[in-house]
């Protein structure tokens, strides 16, 4: 039986870094969330893959219960944060898995640190270029992508706005530990969110100048790509079909690539279809992909 979550603390690269360790032995997984996420984005995913792996979920700096600097928000550092856990866990040629932003962290940190994971696993992410975007400006990329403005929401309102995101899918019993933990309460009863917006634009800053295309080909590892994508919902279809055009494009750059489409998957497909995604990423270490 998987042992329950331990939470703790880290300190590196100046900061301390709150992580959840699922336990479990074996291959070492590193899991990381998205922009203006948590770790507990993984509540649901880290527990079956920690009954074949070793699991660590982080909260990355700026997010969940780490520290909030307002420094250190580009690649490179956040890449360290990543290596110094890593170092302090003595884990050896670990997988590293993203969500969204997560994986375009996994992505850089691969080509910094080339030859210390065994492999990384894009969760529908590792593809977030704003400026290959025609048209497309910093200025544009901040308005477009800057947070929603929580100031004087509820708890009950939050809920309800991210219950209805995720319809018409099931919400499973966990999602509101997941969603509560990317917010504090205030005594009003109103929510703040725990990535601060300043920070929030910071990493946008930083994607500006995240080119994955470029990246791709520097890649030392083996990559599993697990874009999600509703390929029978109209409403979205332009989106899929540019996700599409990402995905061939990466798969013709990478050198060591596997792509498993999520199929009837949103983007917060951990929280979705947990066991879809730990199915996926324990196919793979167990098959070998990953050496």
């Amino acid at each position: 039986m998987v042992q329950a979550a331990i939470d703790g603390y880290f300190s590196t690269n100046s900061i301390n870094l709150h992580f959840r360790d699922w336990g479990g032995s074996g291959r070492p997984v590193v899991l990381l969330h998205g922009l203006a996420s948590s770790c507990h984005i993984w509540d649901l995913v880290a527990p079956r893959l920690a009954e074949n792996f070793s699991v660590i979920a982080l909260d990355q700096r700026g997010h969940g219960l780490s520290d909030k600097p307002d420094t250190g928000y580009d690649f490179s550092t956040v890449a360290r944060d990543l290596m110094g856990v890593i170092e302090k866990r003595n884990l050896e040629k670990p997988v590293v898995v993203g969500h969204s932003w997560g994986a375009d962290v996994a992505l850089e940190f691969a080509v910094a640190f080339p030859h210390v994971a065994s492999g990384i696993c894009f969760v529908d992410g590792g593809m977030i270029e704003p400026s290959a975007r025609p048209g497309m400006t910093l200025e544009k990329a901040r308005e477009d992508m800057a947070p929603p403005v929580f100031a004087g929401m509820t708890s009950i309102a939050l809920r309800e706005r991210f219950g209805n995101r995720v319809r018409p899918f099931p919400l499973p019993l966990e999602f509101d530990q997941v969603l509560m933990s990317n917010f504090e309460v205030l005594e009003d009863g109103t929510v703040r969110t725990r990535l601060s917006r300043e920070n929030h634009l910071r990493i946008i800053d930083a994607l500006w100048d995240h080119h994955p295309s470029r990246l791709y080909p520097q890649v030392p590892c083996p990559t599993l790509m697990m874009p999600a994508r509703m390929a029978n919902d109209d409403s979205v279809a332009e989106r899929t079909f540019r996700r599409q055009e990402s995905v061939a494009k990466a798969q013709q750059l990478l050198p060591q690539v596997k792509v498993v489409w999520l199929e009837d998957s949103i983007h917060d497909v951990p929280v979705q279809r947990p066991e879809l995604v730990a199915d996926t990423i324990s196919d793979a270490i167990s098959s070998g992909f990953f050496g």
